[in-house]
């Protein structure tokens, strides 16, 4: 069984959510438009992007550039139910069409081509066919692999077989965030240490890249070289891992679709896992109570959880059942099949801690969650903290809103008088006022020098009683961190106080000169 990827041809239709959008609502197709989830910007339209709009970009920002743009919700269920005619044009003429997500379609090319007379031919049949059919414009491209021919597709290339390492050589390592798969912050962790290709990151040697990166780098490194995501799964597969469900009442309703995908989801999971498998590509069939039946696979990028499976069988459920009179099934569905294609190691599915000990998509509910939380209350409700750059605890901690890329913006500026580990496990966000007197009662300073007028003997912080300075680190002196930071120099001195219960040890911080104003920058209690 070989590792090498399948030759593929992928169909993409740009900016598919707008489309769908657009398809729905009305819209004139060349009006500039884009969709947006928790006021940011997912997809656009070229005529958007044409007056500054992009993706990640703030609602408010976009509509100022752009006082003309139609503004769309963000809607999965939309886009996958209107892309259904997209596929069954693909399928028309070819076999082992695989839905990747709403806007892209990918087909082996081997048997197809030979039938039509080659790849150009079979590539301009299904641009035309999907153009009559379901009436949007697409393009094709044809690689080794799914992720060299999506990338391919969006430049409208044919790679030559085996050329697919060469192609993506030239290409930007950003190119490896592709939609779904979230390497943000590995593709800006390769682009600070100067690997900007992907070709530059494909010359590692994949011991240092497992050795040195996170777990998704060693797939990320797979994809730059144009091998296959994973290494193929060589041992014997049980017989029964598809399930299948009867039912007594036709399904005709979306909502009785949606129902029964959540329950079918749950339990094709819950039944790989008792295998230590997971499915990266699923085919689902459904057979109607005419006798009609309905094959469509649908291809992952990483492997599925119970939720994402039933998304995928909603989608499908709906667009089967809302497709135009020409397609859609004269009768109920009375019988859905899931059947896992391709499967891989269980460990391939990272949980989030979240997630531990509960239900195995709790995580991506949580997710979820938080996205309706900005919807209601803004995107700077709802933040994650993100360790950055800088010399102190508390300016070292940015909170990033939740869904924005988590990169660090300072951490590659040299911060000479950075505190050094361990950390002060508590940081107040408004540091006490701290009185630092020497044995005569005074007041203790610094100069710029980084000399104390005299040892500290007592500190008290804020309306706390006086404690004895039992040893003392530093002081080290602490320059503007950032060019325009209106403020001088600083002190840092950590102290170890006598305390009742035990020493305790806080981290002092105060100007220099005469009067320092001493606070309380952080406990190491």
């Amino acid at each position: 069984m070989s590792g090498g990827p399948v030759r593929l041809l992928v169909l993409w239709c740009p900016d598919w959510p707008v489309v769908a959008a657009g398809g729905a609502a009305g819209t004139p197709p060349q009006a500039p438009a884009a969709v947006f989830s928790a006021n940011r910007v997912v997809t656009c339209s070229a005529a958007a992007r044409r007056s500054g709009i992009a993706r990640g970009m703030r609602r408010r920002d976009a509509q100022s550039r752009c006082p003309e743009l139609v503004v769309h919700q963000h809607d999965p269920d939309r886009d996958a139910r209107l892309f259904e005619p997209v596929a069954a044009a693909v399928e028309q003429h070819a076999v082992g069409v695989e839905v990747v997500r709403p806007g892209i379609v990918a087909v082996p090319v081997a048997g197809a081509a030979g039938y039509f007379g080659g790849e150009e031919a079979l590539a301009e049949l299904l641009i035309t066919e999907v153009e009559a059919h379901a009436g949007v414009e697409c393009q094709v491209g044809i690689a080794d692999g799914l992720f060299a021919a999506t990338l391919a597709a969006r430049r409208a290339t044919f790679v030559p077989p085996g050329g697919a390492a060469g192609f993506l050589a030239a290409l930007p390592v950003a190119a490896l965030d592709q939609p779904g798969e979230e390497r943000g912050e590995l593709v800006g962790l390769l682009q600070r240490l100067g690997l900007r290709t992907l070709g530059a990151f494909a010359a590692l040697a994949e011991r240092e890249v497992a050795g040195r990166f996170p777990r998704d780098a060693i797939t990320a490194h797979r994809l730059a070289r144009g091998l296959a995501q994973r290494p193929p799964v060589r041992r014997a597969l049980p017989p029964d891992l598809a399930i299948t469900e009867t039912f007594e009442h036709p399904l005709e309703r979306v909502d009785e679709a949606a129902f029964v995908a959540k329950t079918l989801g749950e339990r094709f999971f819950a039944g790989l896992a008792r295998h230590g498998l997971a499915c990266t590509r699923l085919t689902i069939t459904a057979l109607t109570e005419a006798g009609e039946e309905r094959v469509r696979a649908w291809r992952c990028a990483e492997p599925l959880t119970a939720r994402a499976t039933a998304d995928r069988v909603r989608w499908q459920c709906e667009g089967w059942l809302t497709v135009g009179d020409g397609d859609r099934p004269s009768a109920g569905i009375v019988r859905l099949t899931l059947d896992p294609e391709e499967v891989v190691g269980g460990q391939a599915l990272q949980l989030q801690l979240g997630s531990i000990g509960r239900d195995a998509d709790a995580a991506e509910r949580a997710g979820r969650a938080l996205v309706r939380i900005q919807g209601l209350l803004g995107p700077d409700a709802v933040v994650t903290p993100l360790l950055d750059g800088g010399r102190g605890p508390a300016e070292r901690v940015r909170l990033v809103p939740w869904g924005e890329p988590r990169r660090p913006m300072l951490e590659d500026r040299p911060w000479p008088g950075r505190l050094p580990v361990p950390s002060p496990a508590l940081v107040p966000s408004r540091p006490p006022v701290a009185a630092v007197l020497d044995a005569a009662r005074d007041v203790v300073r610094c100069s710029e020098r980084g000399e104390l007028s005299y040892p500290p003997a007592t500190v008290a912080i804020g309306d706390g009683l006086p404690r004895r300075v039992l040893a003392t680190a530093g002081p080290w002196i602490i320059r503007p961190a950032l060019p325009g930071q209106d403020r001088g120099p600083l002190a840092r001195l950590q102290v170890v106080l006598e305390g009742d219960g035990g020493d305790v040890a806080q981290l002092l911080t105060g100007a220099v000169g005469a009067d320092p104003h001493w606070t309380a920058e952080g406990n190491y209690d």
